[in-house]
């Protein structure tokens, strides 16, 4: 089961500054995420936060790249990709991670990876933060990314 072993993180963000970059596809996805994002930012005490649309999450990378050098300290991505009948799917997944994961290691910038892979609507639904999902990604990205700048700080 996804979810088995996560850790429970309590982090406290007063004073960081954080953009929310956020995709548009699947519109009750993305409200479930971007509404978990931001009760944990709201639980965080993180209140400098920027919401940036784009239109899907093959284009979550450059805009967290741009919020990184921007100063922000922490980016969070939020998107889903579900599975199709080509491989499409592969090529926007693989590309989502590893452009998000390089943005993050050539800045030194957290970026908590909200993303949803997933094979179908009932995947992500699960995983949504939505009333009955059983998963709140969009809230886990938010504390990882926020978990990770603490750490930082402390090196």
């Amino acid at each position: 089961m996804s979810g088995a072993g996560a850790p429970t993180v309590t982090v406290d963000g007063t004073g960081l500054r954080a953009a929310l970059v956020a995709a548009s596809w699947h519109t009750q996805i993305m409200d479930g995420l971007i509404g978990g994002a931001q009760r944990a930012f709201e639980r965080a005490n993180l209140t400098d936060v920027t919401t940036v649309r784009v239109p899907g999450s093959f284009e979550l990378p450059v805009v967290a790249a741009r919020a990184a050098e921007a100063g922000y300290d922490v980016v969070v991505a939020l998107g889903v990709v579900i599975r199709g009948g080509t491989p499409h799917f592969e090529f926007v997944c693989q590309g989502v991670t590893q452009g998000l994961t390089e943005v993050a290691i050539r800045t030194g910038v957290p970026v908590g990876f909200g993303v949803l892979t997933v094979d179908d609507e009932e995947q992500a639904i699960a995983r949504a933060g939505l009333p009955g999902s059983s998963e709140d990604k969009g809230a886990e990205a938010v504390e990882a990314a926020i978990a990770t700048a603490l750490a930082l700080r402390t090196l």
